[in-house]
């Protein structure tokens, strides 16, 4: 089984409206809807246009996994999209340990030293997939005034590349 990951655009934004929102709203039960995530539908404009990116995890042609970064300043990000399809999930394939690699290599490259991310409480396993990544969780009065808030989100992390070798 080989996994292939690539940066993905508005041509593969049904398959990421599919992935992500039967992950949120099926599995997880995330009261949401692709009206409140607009940046769906447009990945280049909202992704690429300021210095971001999209990628996708594919097995075959099939899209089983997402992250994305939101450039909002000259050396901030913010994590979103960090879906994986359930089958696909763990250590044994570690596609989200990947795709998050592929995320921070980028962002070293491109001059981005802080990432923050926003999630819900109900996704425990992906709380502890960043704090054993180094993230640190941190009050939403301490997010940057800049940071994009999603109105789901009620837990924050932060994540300072300085620091990773």
């Amino acid at each position: 089984m080989e996994i292939n990951f690539k940066n993905i655009g508005n041509e593969y934004a049904e398959q990421a409206i599919d992935l992500i929102l039967n992950i949120q709203q099926k599995e997880f039960n995330i009261p949401i809807s692709i009206d409140d995530q607009p940046d769906l539908q447009q990945i280049e404009n909202f992704y690429l246009k300021n210095g971001g990116n999209f990628w996708g995890a594919f097995l075959n042609e099939e899209l089983i996994g997402t992250i994305a970064l939101v450039k909002f300043s000259e050396s901030q990000g913010a994590i979103r999209k960090m879906f994986v399809k359930k089958e696909f999930r763990g250590k044994e394939l570690n596609i989200a340990q990947k795709l998050l690699g592929i995320l921070i290599s980028y962002c070293c490259a491109n001059g981005i030293k802080e990432i923050f991310l926003g999630t819900v409480s109900v996704l425990e396993a992906a709380q502890r997939f960043y704090e054993r990544n180094g993230f640190a969780k941190i009050d939403k009065e301490k997010l940057p005034a800049t940071f994009p808030l999603m109105n789901a989100d009620t837990i924050f992390y932060a994540l300072n590349l300085n620091n990773t070798p």
